[in-house]
């Protein structure tokens, strides 16, 4: 795991129950108006407050409040409709619009209210339950404007941002704060999701695939989990880094779901040099491979997984619940990177495409070498 610190007490989702962002196909109907940011007008006011009102009239009008529909079974057995709302913003001048998986899972119908009296319909594009994202589609219209996107790979700590949501129901809530961390994991359930964002702004359900936005206007990141013991907002909001966001978005836009590149090895052993020395290796940082999986990448280029199980006087040793196995390789680097940790080689393997060769530098027998891979799609996850 990374060096950063796992969140794996009670999350709490950011929804009511439903949520989502809107992403649409171009229709050839009148062309939405891009959002055009004018200077702030507020030179009157503290500088905090007028950039949060100043991102706050410029960029709501993209956002948006999901209410999403779904059917539950009542205590008589019978199909009864439930309703819940999110948040979602619009990506793009086709109405396409991006949310939270969870928001929009179960859902039945979906209904978009923007600022003001406007209402439409929309329609599943995609969703991705690994990334917790999704995309939604309305039919564009003349005065719908699209929200600006940045680049969330030049945030730094301390960056002042504003959140716009629909916290509980109320449209179109404004708070603001600061990014407290970067590079946070999130874990629900058997589920890890990296690289997240953290910030102090006051998020709750409903804020869900709602914008996080820096101090130009530009959104940074997707609302999309709360840490919390009590169930509500006690100051530690996590979002999906934009930048991941548009990725994953262009792709279900384009094939109705995410494509992830894989590399088919399984570990929950990362070595240090002490460990990799009480094993009876070099003392090196790295990850010791448990399992391949078969007809994998790494299967293919010869990679090895443990055939051994470790034991002490008698006992098999267990590691992170499940016995530690030895006699597999050790991944030391991808493309000279350094992997010490699985999650290192994770995020490095997140960045390329399918189709991509990487070099692999292996520990294999006390004696280093180098091993070519092709990076094949990752088998589909399930959709629940």
């Amino acid at each position: 795991m990374t060096a950063t610190r796992k969140w794996s007490v009670f999350i709490t989702l950011l929804v009511i129950f439903g949520g989502g962002l809107v992403v649409g196909l171009w229709l050839n109907k009148p062309v939405p108006t891009q959002m055009v940011i004018p200077p702030p007008k507020y030179e009157a006011l503290e500088s905090g407050e007028a950039v949060v009102m100043h991102v706050y009239q410029t960029i709501s009008p993209a956002v948006v409040n999901i209410v999403a529909t779904s059917l539950s079974m009542n205590f008589w057995m019978q199909l009864v409709p439930q309703q819940g709302q999110g948040t979602g913003f619009v990506i793009d001048a086709d109405g396409h619009i991006l949310t939270n998986n969870h928001v929009v899972a179960n859902a039945k119908e979906l209904d978009v209210n923007f600022l003001g009296e406007k209402k439409v319909q929309a329609r599943l594009v995609g969703r991705d339950p690994v990334s917790d994202l999704a995309v939604i589609k309305i039919k564009p219209f003349a005065q719908m404007q699209v929200a600006p996107m940045g680049d969330s790979d030049v945030l730094s700590v301390g960056q002042r941002v504003v959140a716009i949501g629909n916290p509980f129901g109320f449209q179109h809530t404004v708070t603001a704060g600061f990014i407290s961390a970067l590079n946070r994991d999130l874990i629900i359930g058997q589920r890890t999701m990296m690289g997240m964002i953290q910030t102090d702004a006051a998020i709750n359900p409903g804020n869900s695939g709602g914008p996080l936005i820096d101090s130009r206007g530009q959104v940074i990141a997707i609302n999309t989990a709360i840490y919390t013991q009590s169930g509500g907002f006690v100051g530690i909001g996590l979002a999906v880094p934009i930048n991941r966001a548009k990725k994953i978005a262009a792709q279900i836009i384009r094939f109705g779901r995410a494509i992830y590149p894989w590399l088919g090895v399984t570990s929950w052993m990362d070595l240090d040099p002490r460990t990799a020395e009480l094993m009876g290796l070099k003392p090196v940082k790295g990850i010791l491979i448990f399992e391949v999986a078969a007809n994998s990448p790494a299967a293919r280029s010869g990679l090895r997984g443990g055939n051994q199980i470790a034991s002490y006087q008698g006992r098999p040793l267990i590691v992170r619940g499940r016995p530690l196995v030895l006699g597999g390789d050790v991944i030391l680097a991808l493309n000279d990177i350094a992997t010490p940790t699985f999650d290192d080689l994770q995020n490095l393997i997140l960045e390329r495409n399918v189709g991509d060769k990487v070099q692999l530098k292996l520990l294999r027998n006390g004696q280093e070498m180098n091993v070519e891979v092709t990076l094949t799609e990752a088998p589909r996850v399930s959709q629940e």
